[in-house]
């Protein structure tokens, strides 16, 4: 067992002076540094960038059969869980040595604003995930009108909208 593990505590209050509707970042990265490496190394899998708005989770999941895998993105989290079925010829042999995996497992993953499961497939015994961010036209950037009310408080023209673009 290693004796050398520091602990690490992080003030991030100085982000949260600036920001707005930021505040389940600290409790990620708290959930981040608290994770047990053990207890989430399986399945492996890669996350993969596409291009700027794609992005791909390829899983190991060697084993497993269509109907014992699950894939659920509720608010942002993406769960995959796997639960492998214990087979009747498993039961009558006696393993000298059992390394293939097939235990049950759940894999959860942080998704981004924005970022939607687009296709999901399984060949080879890999799980591919094809995610997009697609930012909706009411959240991408406007710029706004600034209305000079100088000049219609002293009466000389009614009040104008400055040239806006989009």
């Amino acid at each position: 067992m290693n004796t050398n593990l520091k602990t690490f505590s992080y003030d991030l209050s100085p982000l949260f002076r600036s920001t707005v509707g930021f505040d389940h970042l600290s409790q990620m990265i708290d959930s981040a540094f608290k994770m047990d490496e053990r207890a989430v190394s399986f399945p492996p899998y890669n996350i993969a960038k596409l291009s700027e708005d794609e992005y791909e989770i390829t899983m190991a999941v060697a084993g497993f059969k269509l109907p014992e895998l699950n894939i659920i993105v509720e608010r942002n989290m993406l769960t995959v869980t796997g639960a492998a079925a214990e087979k009747q010829e498993d039961v009558a042999k006696a393993y000298l040595h059992r390394g293939i995996a097939t235990r049950s497992f759940e894999r959860k993953f942080s998704l981004a604003d924005h970022v939607k499961v687009m296709d999901a497939s399984l060949n080879d015994g890999l799980l591919s995930l094809k995610l997009m961010r697609e930012i909706p036209e009411e959240s991408k950037p406007k710029k706004i009108a600034i209305n000079d009310i100088s000049q219609a408080i002293e009466g000389k023209t009614p009040a104008k909208k400055m040239a806006c673009c989009n």
